[in-house]
């Protein structure tokens, strides 16, 4: 029997990506859907590694900086020019106005062109949709733009996931008595005044306020190592810990 549940990551740079690292990218697998989860620079090309994009379940983007959606226009011309069309259009799980942002990079306004290959439906918080067994839900986390952070669930397994967050209680109960937290550590510390990203220490604190069974590290800024990142992270957690590796499949 394969896995209920696995995480590929194909990209975890912030905020450019860099040679064979992509930025922020994941494929959620389970129960025979495939979910990409945010789709930064270099993380579409990743992707065709794992699986044909055309077999996708769902795209599913926690906030709209370009770091997490600029390969989405990738997918745009792959889907609709470069013979990997799916046998229809792809439900994308997004922020409102993410349409709206793909579509600037075609110079037009209205969005109706790229309902052939993609199907926008906003997130809010709370919102659950499953594709087959695989449930998929989204609490609103804090960041300087609206965005959210991942609760994925299937055969008793269950993934949490960031996004972009700096310390908040939606996080904590995003991530509560999760198998695997996949959590972002982008800076070294907090300017004065600023929450919107998480230290290592703020991703430790969090998983162990959670109850997490794993904590992965991703999203580490360049002022960071991840290896200097996911020790800082797992002294404040205690449990076991590592730093995200681009093609690393883990089974939640």
């Amino acid at each position: 029997m394969p896995p209920a549940l696995t995480l590929t990551v194909l990209g975890t740079a912030s905020p450019h990506p860099g040679p064979d690292q992509p930025c922020s990218g994941y494929l959620v697998r389970g129960q025979g859907a495939e979910v990409w989860v945010d789709a930064g620079p270099g993380s579409f090309a990743e992707l065709q590694r794992h699986t044909d994009p055309a077999r996708l379940s769902a795209v599913w983007i926690s906030h709209l900086h370009a770091d997490h959606i600029a390969d989405l226009l990738s997918a745009v011309y792959a889907l609709a020019y470069g013979g990997l069309t799916p046998p229809a259009p792809l439900p994308v799980y997004a922020p409102a106005d993410c349409a709206q942002r793909l579509a600037g990079f075609f110079g037009r306004t209205e969005t109706d062109f790229l309902g052939d290959v993609l199907d926008f439906r906003s997130l809010y918080d709370g919102h659950t949709v499953r594709r087959g067994d695989l449930t998929l839900t989204a609490r609103a986390v804090r960041h300087d733009v609206e965005a959210y952070g991942l609760r994925a669930e299937t055969g008793g397994r269950v993934l949490a996931y960031s996004g972009d967050s700096g310390p908040c209680a939606a996080l904590t109960a995003l991530a509560e008595d999760a198998d695997l937290f996949l959590c972002e550590a982008d800076i070294d510390a907090h300017r004065e005044g600023e929450q919107v990203h998480l230290t290592p220490e703020d991703a430790g604190e969090a998983a162990r306020a959670a109850g997490v069974r794993r904590l992965l590290v991703t999203h580490v800024g360049p002022t960071l190592t991840p290896v200097a990142a996911t020790a800082r992270a797992a002294a404040v957690f205690g449990g076991e810990t590592a730093a995200a590796r681009v093609g690393a499949t883990t089974v939640v």
